[in-house]
């Protein structure tokens, strides 16, 4: 593999974690995992489960996709102001 692919395929695996992590807090939300049950039976504060987890793992592997977001708004506030 040369090194341009081995770039753009660590880029796209690092756009990956955020959506990624995403997913798996609704499906956890949704579906539920014997761990939450288990912390839930015990009275155990509803901030230590698995979706938390992944809502907060979503959120500090999201700088990627607020780069590219940021990259794409300046690209058109460019092309806008010169034509």
């Amino acid at each position: 593999m040369s090194k341009r692919a081995a770039i753009g395929a660590a880029h796209w695996l690092h756009l990956a974690a955020a959506p990624t992590f995403a997913i798996m807090a609704v499906l956890t939300g949704v579906f539920g995992g014997s761990a939450d049950a288990l912390c839930s039976a015990t009275g155990a504060s509803s901030l230590g489960g698995m979706v938390p987890m992944y809502l907060l793992m979503t959120a500090f592997h999201s700088a990627p996709w607020l780069k590219l977001i940021g990259s794409h708004a300046r690209a058109s506030q460019v092309s806008k102001s010169s034509a």
